[in-house]
């Protein structure tokens, strides 16, 4: 039997997007999800309320704050300018600038929330993005000189086929004006621009393209969603609350050449168990990414007084197979810390890897001139509060390039020499604030403190009465004593003085001397 909720219609349009707020404020949800009353009887009560609450359930009392999560999340792209182009054309190395960034508010909301029988619910996350102007540096109408992916991409991959495909398809370039590189402003870049070619290719190789109309970096995020995902509620297996089950229908990936990197891992990239220790393997599946992500334990902290656990990106995860034996079905490599996503993009030669090839082989810095990783700037992490499982700030910040050289028989690729182009660098981020975080810091971390130190405090004033009614007994013990004492003392001088006034009120006998009596 299935359950399904209905969430209402999702208003689609990217630069005016409001979103449908969740049934409640921020503050009564974290309330609802979170209660703190007066302090739990027994020592397993806050764990078992904790279980209780994150629960995907619709009874639980945290299941609206899961459906649409009251955390502003942000894009913020950095593009890649080239300055020289044609110099590129003729063999030279190629000299970029990073452009932007340029935020966008992303929307996040979950529709079509169906309830199955096996302890799982399904549903669908739809996004939109909103430009910020106030947040950007710069503006969408900017104009950014990038290759040309249609050209230089699909030249690539048409390298080992005959001459005559790649002439003719040469031809074909020159027929609709397409160069190697092209000067478009960021708008066009993100979200599409219509070409000619495009549109001949739609229209006699129809599903030939990942695209319908206009191609662009981020087309295909705005206005959809990430793929049907069934994720376990935790209600009947509480081990197994937030892991993914199945993405798309499926239990694993068919994209890479081996069962490991095909395997769907850890949840969808939201929550987390609850009752984190430091030896948590975070992951998490990004469709984006076409794979399972997985993040290490760093260090314990605080975020704006409430307690995390940091999870950062291993070296590992872009190296390739040689440095890192279990990344060969990610394969075939480059350089080390570049991963191929060819096989789920429609063999296209792009590839992934963290922002200016930051933890990747040098020579893929030294390539490019105006690249300058950096740690503090480039790196991935998660803060997450290890109690709840709830993320308190994140950001996960990815890199686009691709891989272009001269192909014989197509001239628009010149001379160029073969290099791993950056695209475009993005950071997907966000950040418990405001009400929200207010309301979480006082009921998860306020309230527990002065509980504790209420216990102890009226353990202090319990022992306190104790000492006092043993002081008092003690005391009330001595007085009776000494006065019990006292009192004996009185009654044998008393009797003493008796004795001596009978006896001189009674005669002496004759002949007897009177002495002087003494008491």
């Amino acid at each position: 039997m299935k359950h399904r909720l209905r969430a209402g219609p999702l208003n689609t349009g990217r630069s005016k997007t409001k979103m449908k707020q969740p049934h409640g404020t921020a503050k009564t949800l974290v309330r609802r999800a979170f209660p703190v009353g007066r302090p739990h009887v027994g020592r397993n009560e806050p764990a078992k309320s904790t279980v209780e609450n994150v629960r995907i359930n619709p009874s639980s009392l945290s299941f609206e704050m899961w459906k649409e999560i009251p955390i502003p999340f942000y894009l913020s792209v950095h593009l890649f300018n080239v300055l020289n182009p044609d110099e590129v054309l003729k063999g030279e190395k190629p000299r970029v600038e990073e452009r932007g960034p340029y935020v966008y508010r992303e929307y996040r909301q979950k529709q079509n929330i169906t309830f199955h029988d096996n302890d799982t619910v399904s549903f669908l996350e739809y996004r939109t993005f909103e430009f910020q102007p106030h947040m950007s540096h710069g503006s969408e109408t900017d104009y950014i000189v990038m290759p040309n992916v249609l050209v230089l991409g699909s030249s690539v991959m048409m390298e080992h086929k005959p001459m005559s495909m790649k002439l003719l398809m040469s031809l074909s370039f020159s027929m609709f004006g397409q160069r190697a590189f092209l000067n478009r402003t960021v708008g066009e870049i993100m979200w599409g621009y219509s070409d000619p070619l495009i549109d001949l290719l739609n229209k006699y190789f129809p599903g030939l393209m990942p695209f319908k109309d206009k191609f662009g970096l981020f087309a295909q995020l705005n206005n959809s969603n990430s793929g049907l995902f069934n994720v376990f509620t935790g209600v009947k297996d509480f081990s197994k609350i937030h892991l993914v089950d199945r993405w798309n229908g499926k239990t694993k990936l068919n994209f890479w050449n081996s069962d490991q990197c095909n395997m769907i891992n850890g949840t969808s990239g939201q929550m987390w168990a609850p009752f984190m220790t430091p030896d948590y393997n975070l992951q998490f599946y990004s469709p984006e990414a076409c794979r399972s992500l997985s993040f290490k334990y760093e260090k314990s902290g605080e975020f704006k007084g409430i307690p995390t656990f940091r999870f950062v990106a291993p070296d590992t995860l872009f190296a390739n197979g040689s440095v890192y034996p279990p990344n060969e079905g990610f394969c075939p490599c480059l350089e080390s810390g570049i991963q191929n996503m060819s096989a789920c993009q429609l063999n296209a030669p792009m590839f992934l890897s963290q922002p200016h090839f930051f933890n990747a082989d040098p020579v893929l810095v030294e390539s490019v001139t105006g690249l300058h990783p950096n740690k503090d700037e480039h790196s991935l992490f998660l803060e997450v509060h290890p109690v709840t499982g709830i993320p308190m700030n994140c950001s996960v910040k990815l890199q686009i390039s691709l891989y272009m050289k001269s192909i014989p028989g197509i001239g628009q690729t010149g001379k160029i020499n073969p290099v791993v182009l950056p695209l475009v660098w993005f950071e997907e981020r966000g950040a418990m604030e405001g009400q929200t975080l207010s309301v979480f810091y006082t009921r998860l971390v306020l309230m527990p403190k002065l509980i504790q130190y209420l216990q102890y405090v009226l353990n202090a004033v319990g022992c306190l009465f104790i000492i006092i009614t043993l002081i008092l007994v003690i005391r009330n013990q001595g007085t009776f004593f000494l006065f019990w004492s006292s009192d004996k003392k009185v009654s044998k001088n008393s009797e003493a003085i008796q004795s001596y006034s009978e006896s001189l009120m009674t005669p002496a006998p004759n002949g007897t001397v009177l002495q002087e009596a003494r008491l």
